[in-house]
């Protein structure tokens, strides 16, 4: 690399972990591209996400502008009984965002030509001190630094780690969002403006408001947004992930893939386990959708000149409310340790190793708190 040349990072993954990436190295003087198997625009596949400071601090250092308000605020939390009275109330400001406002404010923030889709990263190898990235379509692309950003089922991993594979923790995440109109009214003015939760033996559910089609945070326009965690057998689970195609769906069903039979047992269900708001809830549903939830934790991060972001490289629970803010953090401390490496003494390499050993305990201590949080929740004694 010349001396007067601007670094170059290839980016695999095109969700929230690989343009929090983009945007946060672009913003600390790097050339980045970023490759998508998808050749589509994503899906939002989590519906709402916890607005956590860290993913506003990136946003903000990248110079990504949200909307304004960028979500809808909570002011409460409660926490409901099976007959839906309100047993504790707590006064708990926040804010709650869709996965698909973050997504277009970042894709929207990086121009057209550093991002590719319907790219499959498959293999790199160094040439020098440079990595070639090598891709399905017999494409290669040469920079300075391979990121893998590419999620829970990062290809890049896999062929640095292969023997570090998700490990189902013995409980799924199934999913809804409901459009504000779409909810009785008293289920929804019970939900209205309060992060609710409901709590069972062996099964949890919770819901907010974020914004809905548009992004709109307009009263009458959001969208409520509910999770409720049950227990399945890993038998019961490789049924469930067979879509209503027939095709075995690897980690998670999205939204639209889940099978008519499924959803009917999944409504059939919730009132032996759910009161009526979250009934409502489950029973307005057109297409829920499902996650399992899977513990993964990479012993590192730093490879040479590949590294692993994000989901890419631990997965906390969602209980956490800290994926997308753990990718926000692993970004935009990627970005400040790489920001003076291309005018100064200080070696990418050297800096990498820094920004390594943070961010390795930072997601160790996340997956720690997220096992800790859901087996409790869920009563599972390992």
């Amino acid at each position: 690399m010349k001396s007067r040349e601007k670094p170059r990072a290839v980016v695999i993954g095109g969700s929230l972990g690989g343009l929090l990436t983009a945007n946060t190295l672009r913003a600390a003087g790097w050339d980045v591209d970023v490759f998508e198997t998808s050749p589509d625009q994503l899906d939002s596949r989590g519906g709402g996400v916890v607005l956590q400071p860290d993913v506003l601090d990136a946003l903000a250092y990248a110079g990504v502008e949200l909307p304004n308000p960028p979500g809808v605020q909570s002011y409460d939390r409660i926490y409901l009984d099976r007959d839906d009275h309100i047993i504790e109330q707590l006064s708990m400001p926040q804010m709650q965002t869709s996965w698909s406002l973050l997504y277009r404010a970042m894709k929207s923030a990086l121009p057209a030509y550093a991002l590719h889709a319907g790219e499959t990263f498959v293999d790199f190898h160094m040439e020098g001190e440079q990595i070639v990235a090598q891709f399905e379509s017999g494409r290669s692309e040469q920079a300075d630094l391979l990121i893998g950003a590419d999620g829970i089922r990062s290809t890049l991993r896999r062929r640095l780690l292969p023997e570090v594979v998700p490990q189902y923790a013995g409980y799924v995440a199934w999913r809804g969002l409901v459009d504000e109109p779409d909810l009785a009214g008293v289920a929804a003015d019970r939900l209205r403006n309060r992060f609710a939760f409901q709590h069972g033996e062996g099964y949890s559910g919770l819901c907010y408001l974020i914004p809905g089609e548009n992004d709109s945070t307009i009263s009458g326009q959001r969208r409520f947004n509910w999770v409720w965690y049950r227990k399945y057998s890993a038998a019961r689970l490789d049924e469930l992930l067979v879509d209503r195609h027939g095709v075995k769906r690897a980690f998670s069903l999205p939204p639209g893939s889940t099978k008519g039979a499924d959803i009917d047992h999944l409504r059939e269900d919730a009132p032996k386990w759910l009161g009526p708001t979250f009934r409502a809830l489950v029973d307005s549903t057109d297409d829920p959708f499902m996650q399992p939830i899977v513990d993964l934790l990479s012993p590192k991060m730093v490879f040479g000149r590949a590294v692993l972001l994000g989901d890419a490289a631990s997965v906390p629970r969602p209980h956490t409310a800290g994926s997308t803010a753990k990718a926000a953090a692993n970004a935009h401390a990627l970005a400040l340790a790489l920001s003076s490496t291309w005018q100064s003494g200080v070696t990418i390499d050297s800096a990498l190793k820094r920004w390594e050993s943070q961010q390795l305990q930072r997601g160790k201590l996340m997956a720690e708190l997220g096992i800790s949080l859901g087996d409790r929740l869920m009563k599972i004694v390992r």
